[in-house]
């Protein structure tokens, strides 16, 4: 069975869906790697030319785009030649690695809150120091993960992160939904 799909209403004689229910399941992945890469981007603009350096958690909050990304691209150049099964089992496993990004950037904008305890690596619970660590204090600059370096109208980077990420599982469970339900048409049909 195809992925395509686009003219199945009118194979069995019906009127033709617009042009924007039609793959809606392509569509649909297509826009979470959109919005994915220009995530991405923006998250190296902010460091690279706007010089927000990031913490421990935004750089973890990071490998949800590294992973997934390259995951929807293959799905996405692949797309008619995957058979069903390793088409749904690709999504989900794509649709996973985003919703641990949304977990990701909803726990790291806990952490900037205060609502949560963060990594004792960029939090700084002020124990343990000795003067020996003051020697090389010079050496390693540690971004605090519970500071919250910009916000735009209240919502921090790491908050919009969880945002964005959300809206990517959206719109990949949105891209599933829609295939399951042409999947089961094309069966009764």
């Amino acid at each position: 069975m195809s992925i395509a799909g686009d003219k199945l209403n009118v194979a069995n004689g019906s009127s033709p869906a617009p042009w924007f229910a039609r793959a809606l399941d392509k569509k649909a992945a297509a826009l979470a790697f959109a919005v994915g890469l220009a995530t991405i981007l923006g998250a190296w603009g902010s460091q690279y030319i706007g010089g927000l350096v990031p913490c421990e958690l935004c750089l973890e909050q990071r490998l949800a785009y590294y992973s997934g990304l390259p995951l929807l691209a293959a799905i996405l150049i692949l797309w008619n030649r995957l058979p069903l099964t390793v088409w749904f089992i690709a999504m989900a496993l794509a649709t996973a690695i985003f919703a641990w990004g949304t977990y990701m950037g909803a726990y790291h904008a806990g952490v900037e809150w205060g609502f949560w305890p963060g990594p004792t690596a960029c939090t700084g619970t002020g124990i343990g120091v000795s003067f020996d660590d003051l020697n090389n204090i010079n050496a390693a600059k540690v971004i605090p993960c519970d500071k919250v370096q910009f916000t735009l109208f209240g919502i921090s980077l790491a908050g919009y992160n969880a945002l964005i990420s959300l809206g990517i599982v959206g719109l990949l469970l949105i891209a599933i939904g829609d295939q399951w339900r042409r999947m089961r048409a094309a069966r009764t049909a």
